[in-house]
């Protein structure tokens, strides 16, 4: 279907992006994007486990290893750390870095956006990814924050129009 709409659609526009919302955060998307000369923006779950690349030497036998320190998120290295906003009692972190996953063929493209109230002390995180590695972390997550607006239109065009049986 996406081969068929993308023919349809490369006609009148260029597109080098694919938003999809967390249910296909995984790496049959990403393949199916890839295939498709897409690159994919989409969302991972909050305990994902993602890994910092390996930077030390080679052993000299066997594979090489990809796989280095696993991400702990309640204490995510300085390193990656990119801005911190603060609006009243919410202070919004935002990291970004080139990461792995076991079930990824790929390296990823990752922001992660850690809320913190700072009253009752609770954190949220948010993890949004993209095969581009050369994506912007900015941009990665206006494209994602796009894909919502879509959403918002379907649900203003079903209450307000009557549009209640159509499904997406």
């Amino acid at each position: 279907l996406l081969s068929k709409t993308l023919k349809l659609l490369r006609q009148f526009v260029k597109l080098r992006y694919l938003a999809l919302d967390g249910h296909f955060g995984h790496n049959q998307a990403v393949l199916m994007t890839v295939s498709n000369d897409l690159h994919l923006v989409s969302k991972l779950r909050k305990d994902s486990a993602l890994c910092e690349l390996f930077d030390g030497e080679y052993g000299g036998k066997g594979r090489k290893t990809e796989f280095g320190k696993q991400l702990d998120y309640e204490n995510l290295p300085q390193k990656y750390w990119k801005k911190a906003n603060r609006e009243g009692e919410i202070i919004t972190n935002y990291y970004q870095g080139i990461f792995v996953h076991r079930a990824f063929g790929m390296k990823l493209n990752v922001v992660i956006i850690e809320r913190i109230n700072v009253q009752t002390k609770k954190i949220g995180t948010a993890i949004l990814f993209s095969s581009d590695l050369e994506l912007g972390w900015e941009k990665l997550m206006e494209y994602y924050s796009l894909r919502f607006q879509i959403e918002f239109n379907f649900r203003d065009a079903k209450q307000h129009f009557g549009l209640e049986d159509f499904m997406n």
